[in-house]
């Protein structure tokens, strides 16, 4: 097993991406915990792990400074080792925004592109995006990132070791017209890992991206048909993505095959984007 003994923090852990790394890194040896803005879910994710090596939850908002010190002050105290850290929480639309509106301006662009007519639709998103929308969205995205990643920053330079894990998007790739604060917040993070890649190196600690692309979870359940399909046919796999493959890709980040990987990303899309 690869992460034997090992102590790993996984965000967002109660569903899609982050459900899927914190299984595979409890099947590889390691002692997870599962972080969830709710306590239910996280919960449920270290139901699943079956018997490996013991995981736990832990109920916090990454966005709130106050509840991430108390998290790793928890995990300092109650497992004193700190390996891994996977920055995975996210959302996908902010408070208060229009997405039916913008899956049915969406699917006129496409029905113009797919009609040859080219694309003329207009979506308005960036005029329309509310200060409370736009905030919160980098809030759970960068915020916390950043919250989480000062915290595994502390505990790992105990020890001069440690892997630490962004979850990005290819919409920080190649932009993403139908939410422009989240491309942002996903950019964001690439340009943060980067920096921070620099700063740690000489305590041994690597941190990486993971830019995945159009993924099966329930953040992607309510696209419609014709854009899931859209999507599909732009996918030269011709596929959308399972979240195991992105659990693969934290693996080898998180082990010491990628021991000389860091200030990377790696893009888990099927060549929907190839740069």
């Amino acid at each position: 097993m690869k992460l034997t003994d090992r102590v790993a923090l996984v965000t967002g852990a109660g569903s899609g991406l982050g459900r899927a790394i914190a299984l595979l890194f409890a099947e590889e040896g390691a002692r997870v915990v599962v972080n969830d803005v709710r306590l239910e879910l996280a919960e449920k994710t270290v139901s699943e792990m079956k018997g490996q090596a013991g995981g736990r939850a832990i109920q916090a908002d990454v966005a709130d400074s106050a509840q991430v010190k108390a998290m790793f002050a928890t995990i300092e105290r109650d497992l004193g080792a700190f390996d891994i850290l996977v920055n995975n929480a996210g959302i996908a639309v902010g408070p208060g925004d229009d997405r039916a509106g913008i899956v049915r301006k969406s699917e006129a662009r496409i029905m113009e592109m797919v009609s040859g007519q080219g694309a003329h639709t207009h979506l308005d998103v960036t005029q329309n995006l509310s200060d409370e929308s736009w905030r919160r969205m980098l809030a759970v995205h960068l915020d916390g990132t950043f919250f989480c990643t000062r915290e595994a920053v502390r505990l790992m330079s105990q020890r001069n070791r440690g892997a630490i894990i962004n979850l990005s998007s290819v919409a920080a790739l190649m932009g993403l017209e139908a939410a422009p604060h989240y491309a942002a917040a996903k950019g964001g993070i690439l340009a943060f890992t980067r920096a921070v890649a620099r700063d740690v190196a000489s305590r041994g600690i690597r941190v990486n991206a993971i830019c995945p692309g159009y993924i099966d979870t329930p953040m992607t359940e309510p696209m419609s048909p014709l854009i899931r399909a859209a999507v599909i046919a732009r996918t030269p796999l011709g596929r959308p993505g399972d979240p195991r493959e992105v659990a693969a890709t934290a693996l080898f980040l998180a082990c010491d095959d990628s021991s000389f990987f860091t200030g990377q990303w790696l893009s888990p899309n099927g060549g929907l984007f190839i740069g």
